[in-house]
């Protein structure tokens, strides 16, 4: 279906936007006894907002796997929310990777985000296994036999470092979907017209699933500059200027930072999209901050009947 473009002009500066907007946040695995409380708080508070599902990060070469089941069971058996939990192809041969997703089955996880991974610390490039899985796309017919998961991919909107080229990546995409997965999250932006074109050559390839766009709130310019020039994402000149002298105020920062993601947001939502993907980095103050602006926020609580009198008390 193509989407229905929308005009800024239709809400009022800094309307929340139109009850139909979804969101999902993304949280990765503790290392240790802090951080595990600080995440337990951060999934606490984002769970009020009723996201559509979280998910959980998997470390490179498989590092996290037990942190990564452990953080997902949790959540399942603690809350309300609907957890994804992310496997990869690295690291493991078919039949582990084909466990440890029976696991989860058995755990009530019904949402897996399926990737290839990342190439193991000291590796230059990624390299099959024999006795593994592949590709992203082998993995998702993988689990698909294993059972009927819900499966979420990635996608590039700037096109995956690694690809032949643009069309290399979106054909990898449309594997990926035609195997079993059922919609793609992509990697962070920051310039929305590298999703709109994305999408319409996504579309033009025959491509309907749901594209959900990455937000990435920026509080770390420095970091997430060098982490961009990594995974093939550009980083605006306007976004260098905003953050410009704001290297030991980290409150304007994260007021700086609020601002750019809400704004991202809403024109993505004018371009006709209605759900965004938070990377929280597991601090939910941000993602909450941006989530209230737009619109999405916790139900009301519902008033409670006024007491009446006890039968034969004062009147």
């Amino acid at each position: 279906m193509k989407a229905v473009p929308r005009s800024p002009t239709l809400l009022a500066v800094a309307a929340p936007l139109p009850a139909n907007v979804r969101v999902s946040f993304e949280f990765f695995p503790p290392k240790t006894e802090q951080m595990e409380q600080a995440l337990w708080t951060c999934v606490q508070r984002l769970a009020t907002l009723e996201p559509a599902f979280v998910s959980v990060t998997y470390g490179a070469g498989g590092t996290t796997r037990e942190r990564t089941h452990g953080t997902v069971v949790r959540i399942r058996q603690e809350t309300a929310l609907q957890p994804a939990a992310h496997l990869t192809c690295v690291g493991a041969s078919r039949e582990d990777i084909d466990d440890i997703a029976r696991r989860y089955w058995d755990a009530g996880i019904r949402h897996v985000v399926a990737l290839r991974g990342d190439a193991p610390d000291g590796a230059a490039h990624y390299q099959p296994r024999s006795d593994g899985y592949a590709y992203a796309a082998d993995l998702v017919a993988g689990l698909k036999r294993v059972a009927d998961f819900q499966i979420s991919v990635a996608a590039y909107p700037e096109t995956h470092p690694e690809a032949l080229s643009p069309q290399a990546d979106l054909d990898n995409l449309k594997r990926k979907l035609d195997a079993g997965a059922s919609q793609a999250i992509t990697q962070f932006f920051f310039d929305v017209d590298h999703f709109f074109r994305f999408r319409d050559r996504a579309r033009a390839a025959g491509i309907e699933a749901l594209l959900i766009p990455g937000i990435l709130p920026v509080t770390n310019f420095a970091q997430v500059r060098r982490f961009s020039a990594s995974c093939g994402t550009s980083v605006p000149a306007w976004m260098g200027e905003l953050f410009d002298g704001l290297d030991d105020d980290p409150e304007t920062r994260r007021m700086v930072a609020a601002s750019v993601a809400c704004e991202q947001c809403r024109a993505l939502w004018a371009g006709g999209v209605e759900q965004f993907h938070f990377y929280t980095l597991n601090r939910a103050d941000l993602a909450f901050a941006i989530c209230h602006v737009l619109g999405v926020r916790a139900p009301a609580a519902v008033p409670q009947p006024a007491q009446t009198a006890a039968a034969g008390g004062a009147a």
